[in-house]
């Protein structure tokens, strides 16, 4: 696939880039030689390759859960300055 300067702009428009000209005339070289790679890579059999998702394999690290009770509510709310027997009462903030 040709690369055009016009490819380039848009390319660079969207990752919010301002090339000079220096730039987008190298750049348009390099974007060629990748999609050329591409080509090369594309004409690899890989019907026997098993799909992955990370390139090392990667584990669960999650600790098993384990139920435990919960600590007293009326423990809980008895230092409330304003108690109420279900949650902490606070003033309003917002009107």
């Amino acid at each position: 696939m040709k690369i055009t300067e016009e490819m380039v702009d848009y390319v660079s428009t969207l990752s919010r880039l301002k090339l000079p000209q220096e730039e987008k005339t190298r750049m348009t070289g390099e974007l060629e030689r990748i999609l050329e790679y591409m080509d090369v890579l594309n004409a690899l059999d890989t019907s026997e390759v098993e799909p992955m998702s990370h390139v090392f394999p990667v584990k669960n690290v999650l600790r098993p859960d384990v139920v435990e009770p919960s600590a007293d509510r009326a423990e809980l709310l008895r230092n409330a300055p304003v108690p109420d027997q279900e949650a902490f009462l606070v003033p309003k903030t917002v009107e």
